[in-house]
């Protein structure tokens, strides 16, 4: 049976489309995974699903252990990885309540304990392309499905990954921008390079919430303001993941 991994936002371990859910916990050589997770049965797969944030948005962006996740999944044996995450769109095509199925991402996690604006250069940004043949397939699926299902989605895109509890200000999008970036996230991007290392394929899909272009001054939107939105399209979301699990098949 092949065994998916779900992350992403609170709310998937609640999924009234899970069989036999239990809730397990894994011990990993980099502490614990951001929340318990969950185990169950979708269609043909048994999934693993971790909350990233914990139950109900808890833990902070800046808190959350990418390493422990992407362990855990591996300790569980779990053969694809399916992220979700909100995120801020800096294309103006890119509306509130899309969906993005990024292609590239650019990390600028690894410069922790560092302001975006402290010492910043272009080229400190680490390109974690989304190249590989089991990745092509998974995104492939998310495409597909969504073009399936009446959602509107676009097929390709680079996110940016800042460090810190905090988004996007108009300010940064302007360096975003000159980095190639579409949208903004907290979370994604360091996943991808730790998947692709664990040898984990692994494909993501973000939501917009539009939250760059919510603020006419250089204020950042609050945390609260994104989980409101992504809470409202989570039963999108469900089905999409629903629909794309129904088809995964083993990859040899």
């Amino acid at each position: 049976m092949v065994k998916v991994g779900l992350v992403g936002g609170s709310g998937l371990e609640k999924l009234n489309i899970i069989e036999n859910s239990r809730e397990i916990n894994v011990s990993t050589p980099y502490g614990p995974p951001s929340s318990s997770l969950y185990s169950g049965q979708i269609g043909p797969c048994e999934v693993v699903i971790l909350s990233r944030h914990g139950r109900d948005h808890t833990i902070p962006p800046s808190l959350v252990n990418n390493r422990a996740n992407i362990a855990a999944f591996k300790e569980l044996n779990c053969s694809h990885i399916l992220a979700t995450t909100a995120c801020g769109s800096l294309r103006e095509e890119i509306k509130r309540g899309d969906f993005v199925i990024p292609d590239q991402f650019i990390d600028l996690t690894r410069r922790r304990h560092v302001t975006f604006y402290d010492e910043f250069e272009p080229g400190n940004a680490i390109h974690v392309p989304m190249a590989d043949p089991f990745s092509a397939y998974l995104r492939g699926l998310l495409i597909g499905s969504a073009q399936e299902l009446g959602l509107r989605v676009h097929a390709q895109g680079t996110v940016v990954t800042i460090e810190g509890p905090r988004f996007s200000t108009r300010a940064e999008s302007k360096m975003f921008r000159l980095l190639g970036a579409d949208i903004v996230n907290m979370s994604i991007a360091p996943e991808a390079a730790l998947a692709f290392e664990a040898g984990i394929p692994y494909a993501a899909v973000a939501l917009s919430t539009d939250y760059d272009a919510w603020k006419t001054d250089e204020s950042s939107v609050t945390w609260d303001e994104v989980v409101s939105v992504f809470n409202k399209n989570i039963a999108q979301m469900s089905r999409l993941l629903l629909n794309v699990i129904n088809q995964i098949k083993v990859q040899s």
